[in-house]
């Protein structure tokens, strides 16, 4: 079988594929209103809030979007704190819609520094919100989002977090760091295929909602939040996946979220152990470095995209390429989700093999 080792789409478990490919049934009906229901209440355990998570059908950059039309109006200010390709992809929807972009940038495999989100909102007082990636998985960097989080909260801007690839796999208590709109996507650590974005949204999100002027139709949580009421999503869901997201919710709190979390930092810990161990360096800050996704430096002669080929064609092993500036610069090895040890100890068995046939010159140590 495959050895899927990128940052999403992740593994499925057997019980969650079996469930994806259950009858339809009427997404009207009671049903599917009863799985609704369950999903809601088990998705709030996880996401540590309050709030019902609000589910929209597509994948994470959806319910970028939808945070988006929901929360902003053409002409609003915005401050996006950007570390890498889905930062930069955060800000360019909010910019297609008419925000006014402050942008502040990290340099790649730097996490974003909380005193200059600091400077960045007293030097433009006018921001509205300020749009963070939690997870990026671009650069496999975790930003410090309860430092942030304090500093915009005590700013009183509205606080919008891309958590695609934290949520359910690292620790992201939304109400307890007052994020205002939390953002997550099915493909990840949630263990289910693509096709569901979910979104939990404060009080002041509400209130920014009632405000909003962007337009919207198919992403309005408003109708979103009244169809939840009755069982039902306001246009047709993604029955199958959330069929399958109420089997992988259940797995999770079986498993229980701190084991979880306590797991995926165990997996971090572990990758980034034996990567160093074959002689390749790390792109990211150790001290930020993800628990989901570790990005890998091809340097000392090796060719990233050579390597990734090989991994593939001759181990079964996918891994992820660099992404935009990155291309050809990195590769990154995923680890979050449905994940044992066994799994990234088969990368690393699989790499002294591939590392000199893509040219590295490194020298490993011995295990």
């Amino acid at each position: 079988m495959q050895n899927l080792r990128i940052p999403g789409p992740t593994p499925c478990p057997p019980e969650v594929l079996t469930a994806m490919g259950h009858q339809m049934i009427n997404h009207r009906g009671v049903e599917f209103a009863d799985a609704l229901k369950d999903v809601t209440a088990k998705m709030k355990k996880v996401f540590q809030t309050q709030a019902d998570p609000l589910l929209v059908t597509g994948s994470g950059t959806a319910g970028l979007e939808a945070a988006v039309v929901n929360m902003l109006s053409p002409g609003d200010s915005v401050l996006s704190v950007s570390i890498g390709v889905f930062g930069e992809r955060f800000a360019k929807i909010a910019e297609t819609y008419g925000a006014d972009v402050v942008s502040l940038s990290f340099a790649h495999g730097q996490a974003a520094d909380p005193e200059a989100v600091r400077t960045a909102l007293e030097n433009n007082p006018a921001v509205k919100a300020v749009l963070v990636t939690h997870n990026e998985t671009s650069t496999g960097i975790t930003n410090d989002l309860a430092a942030i989080s304090k500093i915009v909260k005590s700013a009183g801007k509205l606080l919008m977090v891309d958590c695609i690839s934290s949520l359910g796999s690292i620790n992201v208590p939304v109400d307890e760091w007052g994020i205002d709109v939390a953002i997550s996507g099915s493909q990840k650590g949630w263990m289910v295929p693509p096709g569901m974005a979910m979104l939990a949204v404060s009080e002041a999100g509400w209130e920014a909602y009632a405000q909003s002027k962007m337009p919207r139709f198919y992403f309005d949580l408003g109708k979103a939040k009244k169809s939840l009421e009755k069982g039902q999503t306001p246009w047709t869901p993604n029955v199958s996946a959330v069929l399958a997201f109420r089997v992988a919710l259940n797995m999770m709190l079986e498993e229980g979220i701190e084991s979880i979390f306590a797991r995926h930092t165990r997996m971090g810990n572990f990758t980034r152990t034996g990567v160093k161990a074959l002689g390749l360096n790390l792109l990211a800050d150790e001290r930020y470095a993800s628990n989901t996704v570790t990005s890998v430096i091809a340097d000392q002669g090796l060719d990233a995209k050579k390597l990734n080929k090989i991994m593939r064609e001759e181990f079964d092993i996918v891994l992820a390429g660099g992404q935009g500036p990155l291309e050809g610069k990195i590769f990154r090895i995923g680890h979050l989700g449905m994940v044992k040890e066994s799994d990234i100890q088969a990368v690393f068995d699989a790499l002294k093999l591939a590392l000199p046939q893509a040219g590295f010159t490194g020298k490993s140590e011995q295990r």
